[in-house]
């Protein structure tokens, strides 16, 4: 009897985890490590007194940290400490499973952009007219504007609960070289959801550019003689068939991919004890707010709301949730969001081709709550008090600053860095949270992908679809 696809997934996971744990990564200086200071460029001197540890057996991270001041005088350390932790990485065993999770995360991206491309075309061709794109694109833009400011109040509740910044007793990281930090004005995502080029927004895979073109491509097919019509409306549809079929075969590789990921990710979690008992109070607010948001607030929308049933949807929703929390992506796991929605929950292919592929870019509730909960607790770790006023700011912001977090890993880190200028609190305060980010992710990718499963159900059941949920 064949395993269901979510068992096989779960598998991967834990045997991710059991790879990462056995074989964790150490610290070692190696011949590739000078060459890669020497390209950082990184002082002679400074490569000089490191290259007297080369060749000696790996270390924990806190130990090769103790041996390195040992050379190296504090200053030194502080410019370049990073960098050498960075490039001194040592783990052979990844090299066995690594190639795995990157495969597969090469794979999903190779799918997303013609994925998006032909369901949406098809989904709005096959809507009809203007007045019934209008009514469905109302309702779901009113649906993911109401569950992410409920979620941002969730993490309002809950960070102002437990307060996980006071007292807090950690150094600040002034280093943040390796995020991709972009100041750029809210303004200006909304200018760049009209492309110039629409190439150059599938090469690059600038999502709101390619929703945007394609429901205007599909809403202009409508519009046309008959003749070319059906003709286009056949060819995006057939696209669209085509494009499943093949996403369905790349699933089937997921358990492996989920493994090599997961693996990857536990294995470069250094020392995971004492960075769980310095930020513990912070994961557990952003945790315990997105199971709140999760298992309470959109259970009781389908339930009492569209007379749904949570825990069918739950079931139905299995791989693809799995699937998100391992890979931390929304856009990577949109395939098989897609998959589960239509044929484990029942959603026409008409509401899932248009609300999912417009969630996994814009409905961002996990990172929403994520971004608010992580301010709070960067002005409390500075001991901030943040008014009225800047409240309400970063609850906008926060907001606004998740529908440009697009759907790819740690987007919403860097998202943060537009919320901390809004209202005046020290971009450095990024460095307390980027330890534990990377685990936080999976939690809040999950929350993401539920709320846009929950949407299509939401979406169908006002349309007066028959779901079997």
């Amino acid at each position: 009897m064949k395993l269901e696809l979510h068992w096989q997934i779960l598998i991967g996971l834990v045997l991710g985890i059991i790879f990462g744990v056995v074989f964790p990564t150490n610290f070692k200086i190696t011949d590739n490590t000078i060459t890669h200071l020497k390209e950082s460029q990184v002082p002679a001197e400074v490569i000089d007194q490191i290259a007297t540890h080369k060749d000696m057996i790996p270390k924990t991270q806190s130990e090769f940290v103790k041996d390195l001041k040992k050379d190296i005088d504090s200053e030194t350390y502080d410019t370049y400490g990073n960098v050498i932790l960075k490039e001194s990485k040592y783990n052979p065993y990844l090299y066995y499973v690594g190639w795995m999770g990157e495969l597969f995360m090469r794979a999903l991206k190779m799918i997303i952009v013609p994925l998006i491309l032909t369901s949406i075309i098809s989904g709005v061709a096959n809507i009809g007219n203007a007045e019934n794109l209008g009514r469905l694109g109302g309702k779901t833009m009113l649906y993911y504007l109401i569950t992410s400011t409920l979620a941002i109040l969730v993490g309002l509740f809950f960070v102002n609960l437990i307060k996980p910044g006071v007292g807090i007793d950690i150094g600040l990281s002034t280093v943040t070289d390796n995020l991709n930090i972009k100041k750029a004005p809210f303004s200006d995502t909304l200018m760049n959801i009209v492309p110039t080029n629409i190439f150059e927004s599938f090469s690059e895979g600038h999502m709101l550019s390619i929703i945007f073109f394609s429901i205007l491509f599909g809403f202009f097919i409508t519009r046309v003689a008959d003749k070319h019509r059906l003709f286009l409306t056949n060819f995006f549809n057939s696209s669209f068939e085509v494009m499943m079929k093949l996403t369905n075969f790349v699933i089937m590789f997921t358990p492996l991919g989920i493994f090599g990921i997961v693996a990857v990710v536990v294995a470069e979690q250094t020392e995971l004890g004492q960075l769980a008992k310095s930020m513990g109070a912070y994961m557990l607010t952003v945790i315990a707010s997105l199971a709140f948001h999760s298992i309470i607030t959109l259970p009781l929308i389908l339930k009492f709301g569209f007379k749904s049933s949570p825990w069918l949807h739950f079931q139905a929703m299995r791989s693809a949730l799995l699937t998100a929390f391992s890979t931390s992506s929304s856009g990577a796991t949109l395939s098989l969001t897609m998959s589960c929605v239509k044929e484990n929950s029942g959603v026409s292919n008409k509401i899932t081709s248009f609300t999912l592929p417009l969630g996994a870019t814009i409905n961002m509730d996990g990172t929403a709550l994520y971004e608010l909960v992580a301010v709070f607790f960067i002005a409390q770790a500075y001991g901030i008090e943040l008014s009225l006023l800047e409240t309400l700011i970063v609850i906008a912001t926060a907001l606004l600053a998740s529908i440009g977090a697009a759907g790819i890993p740690m987007a919403g880190l860097v998202m943060i860095t537009i919320i901390l200028t809004a209202v005046g609190l020290p971009l450095e305060g990024v460095g307390l949270i980027l330890a534990v980010d990377r685990l936080l992710d999976m939690f809040r990718t999950s929350v993401n992908v539920w709320s846009d499963s929950c949407g299509a159900v939401v979406i169908a059941k006002s349309e007066g679809e028959f779901l079997k949920v």
